[in-house]
């Protein structure tokens, strides 16, 4: 069954979604004239703005602007910040980083299109506001079956085998870090996630407001301080960046085996997979947000992408090419781990393993939250009871196994949810283009 997942993800992720994803990317740039680029500094001021960690209460209405791109990154900057930038760097070579960005730039413009049309269609469901792709494929699109479709899928994915991997990288890292039996530390997670799934939307915007500007800040500050005791290390990794996108052997030597196109396969597609632009999972989060105009929350989301690759997962790729822990034959996780224990010594393993905490944990709750979303649109309010008590089970159970069948699952029904969500942003594509335009005509933005 491994083998079989392994080729399925092999079609999806090396060609067919790489194709689409930045097919679609490229569309939406063009369609919208570059977005990304004309109101970026009105996405920075859209977002900070009014920040504060500390906003209003979220409740059955909505919640801010802000907490909605907080659970958004919650779920983006996640293990594949950590072990996503390993893995393309090591299998494509430091090129594969530029090719991260390139995804990433156009990964602005679907992601904004993915917001606008989240907060178009979304629903007051159970006296709650909700919505995501599955409203939009249903309302929008007038397709019951590709919503249904989408739903399973996202439930699928992240909800269940999604969330017992993350529970897994914490597990994994607190074993090797501080000697802790995988068990205890599901069962506490578990405990700690029941808390925060039972308060509902309210506790998981309190929550992700915080959590996600303290972790981010501590991740990125730690590797900051790498970056500058490396010195011209440091400098070399960036050259090694932008020279090994396209002459990958005047980096590595041609006994690396790594071409030109394995470097934009793997920086590409992992680039897509930290991110999530295009594939329909935040959409749920700024579907809630509370805003004048929908246009608002899509300029929102454009920061959530630079913030997850541009910013988090770009400290990772350059601490471990100015180590050199790509070269040290670690495979994943290991890579990233080697490369700050290589800069703080046994402190790095230890900061690794707190970093993937907070990291995977904010994943587990943004992903349960867009999970939960799709429940309500299948059974309503009715299935959320079973369905957390599921999660949980799958919590508690991922820490404890070696997962890479759940790891090859979790990617297949990501790569699978894509697909009728792509062909909802294509289908309404019109719509965005006329929302963003009456906002920039009404000096809106």
């Amino acid at each position: 069954m491994l083998e079989i997942v392994k080729a399925i993800n092999g079609i999806l992720w090396g060609i067919v979604l790489v194709v689409v994803l930045v097919g679609c990317g490229i569309i939406f740039t063009f369609y919208l004239r570059g977005i990304q680029i004309r109101k970026f500094g009105k996405a920075f001021k859209q977002v900070f703005g009014g920040f504060t960690l500390k906003g209003e209460k979220a409740g059955a209405e909505g919640m801010s602007s802000f907490q909605s791109l907080a659970t958004a990154i919650a779920a983006q900057v996640g293990t594949g910040n950590l072990a996503g930038a390993a893995t393309a760097i090591v299998s494509g070579g430091p090129g594969a980083i530029f090719w991260m960005w390139l995804s990433a730039f156009f990964g602005m413009a679907t992601i904004f299109s993915e917001a606008v049309l989240a907060q178009l269609f979304k629903k007051e469901k159970d006296g709650e506001v909700t919505g995501g792709p599955a409203y939009y494929l249903k309302y929008g699109l007038k397709s019951d079956f590709l919503a249904k479709f989408f739903a399973v899928t996202i439930i699928l994915a992240l909800g269940f085998i999604g969330n017992m991997v993350q529970a897994n990288s914490i597990g994994s890292a607190f074993s090797s870090a501080f000697n802790i039996n995988p068990l205890i530390v599901g069962i506490l997670l578990a405990i700690v996630s029941g808390f925060v799934f039972i308060g509902g939307i309210s506790r998981i915007a309190s929550l992700t407001e915080k959590l996600v500007p303290i972790m981010a800040g501590f991740y990125v500050i730690g590797g900051v301080i790498i970056l500058v005791l490396m010195g011209s290390n440091t400098l070399d990794a960036i050259r090694m960046i932008f020279v090994g996108a396209f002459n990958p052997s005047a980096v590595l030597g041609g006994a690396a085996g790594v071409m030109v196109k394995d470097a934009i396969r793997y920086g590409v597609a992992r680039g897509l997979f930290s991110n999530e632009a295009g594939m329909g999972s935040t959409p749920h989060a700024h579907a809630v947000a509370k805003v004048d105009n929908p246009v608002h929350q899509g300029l929102a989301a454009i920061v959530g992408v630079f913030i997850d690759t541009f910013i988090v997962l770009n400290i990772t790729a350059l601490v471990i090419i100015a180590t050199g822990a790509n070269l040290s034959g670690e495979t994943g996780i290991a890579v990233t781990q080697k490369a700050f224990e290589i800069g703080f010594g046994h402190f790095g393993l230890i900061f690794v393993a707190v970093s993937l905490l907070f990291f995977a944990f904010s994943t587990i709750v943004g992903w349960y939250f867009f999970a939960e979303a799709n429940i309500k649109f299948l059974f309503g309010s009715k299935g959320l009871t079973p369905f957390r008590i599921i999660v949980l089970i799958f919590i508690v159970i991922g820490t404890t196994q070696k997962v890479e069948l759940v790891w090859e699952l979790a990617d297949m029904f990501n790569g699978i949810m894509v697909i009728p969500n792509v062909i909802g942003l294509i289908g309404l594509a019109k719509m965005v283009k006329s929302t963003l335009d009456k906002a920039e005509k009404n000096n809106l933005i």
